[in-house]
């Protein structure tokens, strides 16, 4: 798919970056994370904070206006929170397929492992894990990736265990392992939309092994 343009920004990039919005039968502006809502579409690559403005300057209702060639259109005041819970639902729905494709590991000893042996493409935490466990597992990946000394870590969720875990069907989900790394990456496409939107700097500032060869039993 081509470049998109933010309708509030002016700014064109990769759709893949960007939140689709569309309009439903009757006639309500909804976002269209997976772009895939038939009929025209409206394109926005600002946080939720910048939205939020724009709606309160109506700046947003003329882009859209322009956008939709002035169809007519309902923007509902919750439409910045509807985007967010879109955002947070692609991505949970994404780690449970991931899950159910045995390509994450959960539970601190068998992470620890495979981090240890070079095995994790990406590594996130749950909001709510503690700070040991985060630092262990954080250390036994840059063990495995022999980047010891470095500012190379996890990633924090915005989201806590119980989250995680009713997105995963497991039991108590801290810390999650990413072992192949084109999971790797379409977790951290999604990822970044969303924390890009909520306009938080969750990574550290080098949190990553997705563009590391694959594994040989990766596709």
């Amino acid at each position: 798919m081509s470049e998109r343009r933010c309708i509030l920004s002016g700014d064109r990039a990769d759709p893949a970056g960007l939140i689709r919005l569309a309009i439903s039968p009757d006639g309500d502006v909804l976002p269209d994370v997976r772009a895939r809502a038939p009929g025209r579409g409206a394109w926005i690559g600002v946080g939720r904070a910048e939205l939020e403005q724009a709606m309160a300057k109506g700046k947003f209702r003329g882009a859209l206006a322009r956008a939709f060639k002035g169809e007519p259109i309902t923007v509902a005041d919750d439409l910045p929170e509807r985007i967010e819970s879109a955002l947070q639902a692609d991505l949970l729905a994404r780690l449970g397929l991931e899950a159910k494709a045995s390509n994450i590991l959960t539970g601190f000893e068998k992470i620890d492992v495979a981090a240890r042996r070079g095995q994790v493409r990406l590594l996130l935490h749950a909001r709510d894990a503690g700070t040991d466990g985060v630092r262990k597992l954080d250390q036994a990946w840059r063990v495995g990736e022999e980047r010891e000394g470095e500012t190379f870590g996890g990633q924090s969720l915005p989201v806590d265990r119980e989250t995680l875990s009713m997105a995963l069907g497991r039991n108590n989900v801290v810390h999650i392992a990413v072992t192949n790394a084109a999971a790797a990456g379409r977790i951290s496409g999604l990822l970044g939309r969303w924390q890009s939107y909520l306009g938080c700097a969750n990574a550290a500032p080098d949190s990553g092994s997705a563009d590391r060869a694959p594994l040989g039993d990766d596709p």
